[in-house]
């Protein structure tokens, strides 16, 4: 049962030749601290897997399932 639960929380980003890219990183059910502490892994764990890191990076965006998305970077 922990496996099941570790895969469903687990997020797997594909880099290709994309520009745009989105990710799922919490749920309804999650605290507002949870919910920071999952994009903030996600942003550095993201950011390590390019090349030149931040510098790859021109802006990010998190956006709620019905809302506006919001700039962070």
């Amino acid at each position: 049962a922990s496996q099941i639960d570790e895969i469903k929380a687990s997020i797997k980003f594909q880099l290709k030749k994309v520009l745009c890219m989105g990710v799922a990183v919490a749920n309804v059910g999650m605290s507002e601290a949870e919910i920071r502490t999952n994009i903030m892994y996600a942003v550095n764990f993201l950011v390590s897997l390019l090349k030149k890191n931040w510098q790859n990076v021109r802006c990010l965006y998190i956006k709620s399932s019905m809302g506006k998305p919001v700039r962070i970077f």
